[in-house]
């Protein structure tokens, strides 16, 4: 995890970004599979990212518990796509 200089928090792996949070909380970005973003953004309060494609930005009004597995799958889901593969 890398923290940015205006306090936003990046997770790589390796040295690919596959999840941010803003300086302020408001809001997070996952890179996620094509068919995954796709359902993603059918979801409350998700949009298309600018980092590109694949990239979802969910910015919740508020933080219930539906809100929150959702930020925990695309979390999980971000990090295991970029799994090295055998």
């Amino acid at each position: 995890m890398t923290t940015s200089p205006d306090g936003g928090l990046t997770w790589a792996r390796g040295d690919r970004p596959f999840a941010t949070v803003s300086a302020d909380g408001s809001n997070a970005e996952f890179g996620l599979d094509p068919a995954v973003a796709e359902a993603a953004l059918r979801t409350p309060d998700v949009s298309p990212s600018e980092v590109g494609p694949g990239w979802v930005r969910f910015a919740p009004a508020a933080l219930d518990d539906r809100a929150i597995d959702r930020a925990v799958a695309w979390f999980a889901s971000a990090h295991r796509r970029l799994q090295p593969r055998n």
